[in-house]
This record gives structure tokens, C-alpha cells and sequence, in this order.
């Protein structure tokens, strides 16, 4: 009995403990969330004119070209590693040389415009030294 007792004493504490540590964890506060989403790895290094560029409306089957523009707010040189299309409608183009620090640089996006409807397309960007992709986003429509 007394074995029964201590037993079912112990799985008590147990469960109230693991419910009660569970009840005390941290959360963020509002300024450490804001914090944390001002904190880009790209801040300081590259900013884009857009990250979304609307090429309105486009006909079927004729490509269209959207621009991204950036400039090099980083006090050492800027290299695009690579620029990859999250399908193959989309070819991306981009400065090669690296981007001195105050010049702008370009990253060009083609459709090909072969299908009908909404188009919502990413191009992933990766820049020397800096281990986050970046993705640019062209939108618009592909209409007959």
C-alpha cells in the first residue's frame, strides 16, 4: 500500500512539474520580434529598388523582361554567386563583376509567357559570404 501511495505521489509531481515548467516558458516581446525581423543579413550589404516587380499584363507566348535593381550599401565588393529561377518560364540574368561599394548592379528575370492566368514567380539569389537566399518576386498576367 504504501508503495501504491508513493508511487502515485511521484507520477503527481511528475505531471504537475512538467505542466507547470511547460506554463514558464519565454516569449518574445513585441520589440524583440520587431528587432529580429529588422535584422536582415542583406541589411547593410545590398538594397533592392523592389523585391517585387509587376510586369502588368503580357501576351501569350511573347516574353517579357523584368528588371531588379540594387546598389551596394556595404563597404567591400558584392558578388552574385548565382540567381535560380524557381521554374524553368523563368531565365535570370545578372551582373557578373563584382558590385563596388555605392554601385548599382541589375538582376533580370524572363518569362517565357506560355500559359494562360496569374503568374506569381520567385528567382532565388545568392550573394558571396552571406549564407541566406534572397527571392525576388515577378507577378502579372499572361492574357491571349
Amino acid at each position: 500500500m504504501k508503495k501504491l501511495l508513493v508511487l502515485a505521489s511521484a507520477a503527481f509531481f511528475i505531471c504537475y512539474g512538467t505542466a507547470f515548467a511547460q506554463g514558464q516558458s519565454k516569449s518574445a516581446t513585441k520589440d524583440q520580434v520587431k528587432e529580429a525581423v529588422k535584422k536582415s543579413p542583406f541589411d547593410g550589404t545590398v538594397k533592392f529598388e523592389k523585391e517585387t516587380v509587376d510586369f502588368g499584363t503580357a501576351r501569350l507566348n511573347k516574353p517579357v523582361t523584368v528588371e531588379f535593381n540594387f546598389t551596394n550599401v556595404s563597404e567591400k565588393p558584392l558578388i552574385i554567386q548565382n540567381a535560380q529561377p524557381s521554374c524553368g518560364c523563368t531565365t535570370p540574368d545578372w551582373t557578373k563583376a563584382p558590385v563596388l561599394p555605392g554601385k548599382s548592379g541589375v538582376i533580370k528575370a524572363t518569362y517565357n509567357s506560355a500559359v494562360l492566368g496569374p503568374v506569381n514567380k520567385t528567382v532565388f539569389v545568392n550573394f558571396e559570404g552571406i549564407p541566406q537566399t534572397l527571392e525576388l518576386h515577378l507577378i502579372g498576367k499572361v492574357e491571349k
